[in-house]
């Protein structure tokens, strides 16, 4: 097995969704709409054909159409002088300066997340800090005023 081969992965219904959509918008967008309107050409051009010299030249529907543009971007593609060539290859690995540098940032990274996390439980320990003092405060304060009630009480 390859170990450089790219895999798609969809996930759930939702990805089969849209996989779904965007084959069904590639469909449309080349091979229905193109042979819709090479059916639309066809039927115009000899319908006046027709009428003018009496030919007997018949409707083409939808599918004939798309079988029309078919054969038309077959010949194309068959008879022009650049090539169309498709070349798929796998990516080539890095090189030990371009892994070297990989590796010194994500060491960096690691260090720059101990600094934040650091900061985060620093901060944690401050306002816990703070709510503990806000707490005796009110208690100090219900105490004393428990007291001044005591006060006028007697």
């Amino acid at each position: 097995m390859k170990k450089n081969l790219n895999v798609i992965q969809i996930n759930g219904l939702r990805g089969l969704l849209i996989s779904g959509m965007i084959v069904a918008c590639l469909c449309a967008g080349f091979v229905v709409f193109p042979g819709w309107v090479f059916m639309h050409l066809w039927n115009y051009s000899f319908k006046y054909l027709n009428a003018q010299y009496m030919l007997t030249v018949p409707n083409i529907g939808l599918i004939q159409g798309i079988l029309l543009w078919g054969m038309i971007a077959v010949t194309y593609f068959t008879f022009r002088k650049n090539k169309f060539i498709v070349c798929v290859k796998t990516p080539q690995g890095l090189s030990d300066e371009e892994l070297k540098s990989v590796f010194a940032d994500l060491k960096d990274q690691a260090k720059e997340e101990m600094i934040i996390k650091s900061m985060l439980k620093a901060r944690e320990a401050e306002l816990k800090l703070k709510s503990e003092q806000s707490d005796e405060m009110l208690k100090d304060e219900q105490s004393s005023s428990d007291e001044d009630k005591q006060h006028l009480d007697i």
